[in-house]
């Protein structure tokens, strides 16, 4: 008799990489439906969707870290942020997200941009809602992976040449920065 190897056996350090993209495209339809159904404004929309994808960010913190890094964690902001915008995004979209910028008028202000946003592919937006931006998901993904990882911030989706992740971070976090920076000086 074979012996049946379960989910909780297996090693965290390799798995499958990819998923249908029909089933992730219907999948996520009916969580942007269940999300629509369940609010009355598009704002409400948008923070059930972050708040779903904050979930996701959670989980996928720790395994990404332990598979790509070994469990080293990025302890510098632009770090992290590249971090994000190469590993995760490969990881869970299967590209590198487009641009990564800093704002010039707020230095708490960081843009994450990509053009094409695998989560606005599938979903046809209701004219009533037209300003939806179902890129909300991954906000709550990049939200929750940073605040894992002791970065304080709130990240929103925008259109903008695409999507822009609006991330806006604590005062602590940027203070803590400058004076690591300071230290290595």
């Amino acid at each position: 008799m074979a012996k049946t190897t379960g989910i909780l056996d297996k090693s965290l350090s390799r798995g499958k990489g990819e998923i249908n993209l029909s089933t992730f495209a219907v999948l996520f339809s009916e969580m942007v439906l269940y999300a629509q159904n369940r609010s009355e404004t598009v704002t409400d929309i948008h923070d059930k969707i972050a708040s779903y994808g904050k979930q996701v960010g959670l989980r996928m913190f720790d395994i990404i870290v332990l598979r790509e890094k070994g469990y080293k964690r990025e302890t510098k902001l632009l770090g992290m942020l590249m971090f994000i915008k190469s590993t995760v995004w490969k990881n869970l979209f299967g590209k590198e997200a487009d641009k990564l910028e800093r704002s010039n008028d707020d230095h708490c202000t960081y843009l994450l941009i990509e053009k094409d946003p695998l989560m606005n592919t599938y979903i046809s937006v209701p004219r009533d809602k037209g300003v939806l931006n179902c890129a909300a998901f991954a906000a709550g993904i990049v939200e929750a992976i940073l605040d894992s990882a002791s970065f304080k911030c709130k990240v929103t989706a925008h259109w903008h040449n695409g999507t822009a992740y609006v991330i806006q971070f604590d005062e602590a976090v940027i203070a803590r920065e400058n004076a690591m920076l300071d230290t290595n000086r």
